[in-house]
């Protein structure tokens, strides 16, 4: 398949209202795409079946899954893609006022003793984006190489893109992954220094993925903490590593999601902090999506001359989800980008609102 003719199909397949998703996983110059042959709205609650699913923030909600039998499946591999010049506008940014005092909000129940941290966002506006979302697609996979980019429709629910460097977790057969990623620091031509208040709270997201896992796996292994370069920003970034006592998908959901990075921490109360103060409703925007269930095959013997013993291979099966961070909703000429910040009692309102104003720039940049 060729470029041309594996985009003409997307631009069809949205032409004709019909959902699909198209995708590259970071570090990755293969593109993939799903194009489901009717409009049916698809969900999954138990994670049994196979597909690419898309789920939300609060999974009281069910998640929209794309199935492999009701979808055809493409895939071409390149390292840039062809686009169209743009000229870059302002985001209609004006509520800082509003995020000022959620924060302090925040910071005050976190001193109050209720949380250790929480995660705060706001939602910003753009208007008079008339680009084709295909063609926002492109400009993310060509900026954005450290990033899961992606863009997803269903027509009876909206089309959403982003570009997160985010992994939730990836499971290879029993061999499951995460990575606790905190801290946020624009580039700006500079080496990242980290403060106390930056490290405390990687620690905390990485405490936290090591408690959930450990009623469900056997074995546990923590990397060093590492600075990550994602878009014009710098992350703090710890892999935890394991291997799955038995295969739930769903427990190890439920365990994972929503991590402290994007909820805080206890997570229930956190939560119950977002949606009681956030005063707007996240739907997609902090939960998830990947690939859910798909069967890989790998030959034993990567020598390809040795036909004999290429010949038995491993087959398993494999689930890779990302967090929907740095993500926008397009309605009709409007784009919705979301944001938001980790608060811990060390927190500064004015800090954190210039973080999010830094988060913006990795879809706004994108954005004619």
């Amino acid at each position: 398949m060729t470029i041309d003719s594996f985009f003409e199909s997307l631009y069809e397949q949205y032409q004709n209202k019909l959902p699909f998703v198209v995708y590259s996983r970071p570090i990755n110059s293969i593109i993939k795409c799903w194009l489901q042959k009717d409009n049916v709205l698809n969900t999954t609650s138990n994670f049994t079946e196979s597909g690419f699913v898309f789920a939300p923030f609060d999974l009281s909600h069910k998640s929209i899954i794309f199935s492999v039998d009701s979808c055809e499946h493409h895939s071409i591999e390149i390292s840039q893609l062809p686009q169209d010049p743009f000229s870059n506008t302002a985001l209609n940014d004006i509520k800082k006022q509003e995020h000022l005092e959620l924060v302090t909000r925040g910071i005050k129940a976190i001193t109050n003793g209720n949380l250790k941290k929480v995660v705060l966002s706001r939602k910003v506006q753009k208007d008079n984006v008339k680009e084709h979302p295909l063609d926002i697609f492109k400009r993310l996979f060509n900026t954005y190489k450290n990033a899961m980019v992606y863009c997803w429709y269903h027509p009876k629910v909206g089309l959403w893109l982003g570009a997160t460097p985010e992994l939730l977790f990836k499971v290879e057969g029993r061999q499951l992954t995460t990575i606790s990623l905190a801290g946020t620091q624009p580039q700006n031509g500079k080496k990242a220094v980290w403060s106390e208040k930056e490290y405390e709270e990687q620690q905390i997201v990485t405490d936290y993925i090591i408690d959930q896992v450990k009623p469900h796996v056997s074995s546990i292994n923590v990397s060093n903490t590492n600075t990550v370069s994602a878009g014009n920003l710098f992350h703090l970034k710890t892999y935890v590593t394991s291997l799955v006592k038995k295969a739930n998908l769903k427990s190890i959901v439920e365990a994972l999601h929503p991590t402290p990075a994007v909820c805080g921490f206890p997570k229930s109360k956190a939560k119950e902090f977002i949606l009681h103060n956030e005063n707007y409703n996240r739907a997609y925007y902090t939960g998830f999506l990947g690939e859910l269930n798909l069967k890989q095959s790998k030959t034993r013997n990567p020598n390809r001359r040795n036909v004999e013993n290429s010949a038995y291979g491993t087959l398993k099966t494999v689930s890779n989800f990302y967090v929907n961070l740095r993500c926008m909703q397009l309605i009709g000429t409007k784009a919705i980008v979301y944001v938001g910040g980790g608060i811990t009692k060390d927190s500064d309102p004015e800090r954190e609102w210039l973080e999010t104003v830094n988060k913006t720039k990795t879809i706004n940049n994108i954005l004619g």
